[in-house]
């Protein structure tokens, strides 16, 4: 009997402490929820103003690389039409009705021609424009102005052009990307043939460069990704979530394989 008394006794006690502690412990859940979930809203809070501000870097390096080009193509193209224009009607002799007609003619063909690439020009004006039309579009513009410079052979395989998914936003950045690549290229990797290839494939977004250049050791130089330019790449992909391959030997060009969860 006083053995059962004993046990029952036991038994309050510990229903007792279970009932006492059970708060406590739902208290300290509560509070450590609480504080995990400040924690994510911050994180999150944190990464978004990370991207906004990438977004706005981007959009900033955006507009200056568009006035480079706008500045070199009104230098080196339009100016030096326009300078023959100049120069073949000045030369026109009224007095040979014949030659001063054929003059004439061909000052006509350089204006139109001035024309067209001041339109293009225009284009380029309106950067935000150029992403609204899709990442598709501004990659074919960015390429087509590489193609003009006639440095390059170059084989663009753009699967983009038709994907109905948009986001500006990383729209804005992958262009940058790709101008950093290409501006890497023109500095550093003296190639003569450029293959760009971009589809997207299972909410993927791929875009694969590949060069002829001379190449580098990239095991070597991984720790002067800075003074290469590939710092900045690597931190926007990391940005927008997207994955970098690199392959690049001495005197075998380099490759880059870009896959970005799109959009």
């Amino acid at each position: 009997m006083q053995s059962q008394t004993t046990q029952i006794a036991i038994l309050i006690v510990i229903t007792t402490l279970i009932f006492l502690l059970m708060p406590l412990f739902l208290i300290l859940y509560i509070r450590s929820y609480a504080r995990h979930k400040k924690n994510h809203h911050l994180e999150k809070q944190h990464m978004q103003q990370k991207f906004e501000s990438e977004i706005l870097q981007a959009r900033i390096e955006v507009q200056d690389q568009t006035m480079q080009t706008i500045a070199t193509e009104l230098h080196d193209n339009i100016g030096q039409l326009l300078s023959l224009t100049t120069l073949t009607l000045n030369s026109v002799n009224l007095n040979d009705s014949e030659k001063a007609e054929k003059k004439i003619g061909n000052s006509l063909t350089l204006i139109n021609k001035s024309i067209k690439e001041i339109r293009e020009l225009a284009k380029l004006l309106h950067g935000e424009q150029i992403v609204e039309n899709g990442i598709g579009y501004a990659i074919d513009q960015e390429i087509n102005w590489l193609n003009k410079t006639g440095a390059y052979e170059i084989e663009n395989n753009n699967g983009l052009i038709n994907v109905a998914e948009r986001s500006p936003d990383k729209d804005l950045i992958i262009l940058r990307l790709l101008q950093e690549i290409i501006n890497n290229i023109i500095k550093h990797a003296n190639a003569t043939a450029i293959t760009f290839d971009a589809f997207y494939e299972d909410k993927i977004l791929h875009l694969n460069i590949k060069e002829n250049g001379i190449g580098f050791d990239y095991e070597k130089n991984t720790t002067s990704r800075a003074g290469m330019g590939l710092n900045s790449i690597y931190k926007r992909i990391e940005i927008i979530n997207g994955k970098l391959i690199l392959n690049s030997s001495p005197n075998n060009g380099t490759i880059i394989l870009i896959e970005i969860p799109y959009p």
